[in-house]
């Protein structure tokens, strides 16, 4: 089995060409799920329904989220497929199992005021806070996820034409850059990022105090740390200032297929989750001048 796993994540990022993060919560999730079968003393060949259904039921007992046995489901269900395909096994176990319903949690947005207050903390009176302030401005200007600004290469960024091009998938997408992000980026890029590179090869935007590009977990406490300065009591991830961007795109009037292109999501359900948040002026509008409301 350990063999067959090793060539389906190679098949899944070679074939598939998922990101990094993908290809890691698949195998975590099949290594877990092959512990089971050793534990179990099983053979993968010759699993069937009942014991994923008992797998399911195991991870359940364990405490794990609806969502995490869902995903570990659709894991399960890739691997099976991928081994029917490759002729390794007769049938697909995981066929006619219901994935559990996971509930869509509503996500934490920050208020207008909240992130004004947040994007004033980085003074910008050094180098790592002018990098802070030009950071913190395009996370909420372009509402891409923190992966997709950390894979950024300075070249990615238009200035002149006023966008950035996100092209961390297999699709690439433009997205506009308003004019406060745009003037905090150029500070950054002349008087803060020459002098944190250490080689004029450096190709990431983003980059640490090493001069070497800007992790996930580097990002995070930037932000933690920003959220502390400002004193505000929600709990704010990069992924909040998303939600935000999107939030406050639709109340003040974007259209929705609009901010789901660019937020990058392939079905505009994903965007749809922001529709709660509509500012309730635009529904009394609606009320008054709608002839059927």
């Amino acid at each position: 089995m350990e063999k067959q796993i090793k060539l389906f994540l190679e098949f899944l990022q070679k074939d598939k060409k998922l990101s990094n993060n993908t290809l890691q919560s698949y195998r975590r999730d099949i290594t877990q799920y092959e512990s089971y079968i050793n534990q179990e003393n099983l053979q993968y060949q010759k699993v069937n329904k009942d014991d994923i259904k008992k797998y399911l039921n195991n991870l359940k007992n364990m405490g794990k989220k609806t969502s995490t046995i869902s995903r570990n489901l659709a894991s399960i269900r890739s691997f099976y497929q991928y081994l029917l395909r490759m002729k390794k096994v007769k049938e697909d176990p995981t066929e006619g199992i219901q994935s559990p319903k996971v509930e869509k949690r509503v996500p934490s947005v920050l208020t207008s005021e909240e992130v004004e207050l947040l994007l004033e903390q980085p003074k910008g009176v050094d180098l790592k806070g002018i990098r802070d302030k030009a950071m913190l401005e395009f996370a909420y200007a372009t509402g891409m996820r923190v992966t997709e600004i950390i894979s950024l290469d300075i070249d990615d960024l238009n200035l002149s034409e006023g966008y950035v091009s996100c092209r961390h998938t297999n699709k690439q997408r433009n997205i506009p850059l308003g004019a406060i992000s745009i003037k905090a980026l150029k500070e950054y890029i002349e008087k803060a990022r020459p002098y944190l590179i250490k080689s004029e090869d450096e190709k990431s935007l983003f980059v640490n105090i090493n001069g070497k590009r800007l992790t996930r977990q580097g990002f995070w406490k930037i932000v933690k740390y920003y959220k502390e300065q400002a004193h505000i009591d929600k709990d704010i991830t990069p992924h909040v200032l998303r939600h935000s961007f999107a939030t406050h795109l639709l109340q003040n009037g974007a259209d929705l297929k609009a901010i789901q292109v660019m937020l990058g999501h392939s079905d505009i359900s994903s965007t749809q989750v922001y529709m709660q948040f509509q500012d309730e002026g635009l529904k009394n509008i609606y009320k008054k001048a709608h002839p059927r409301a």
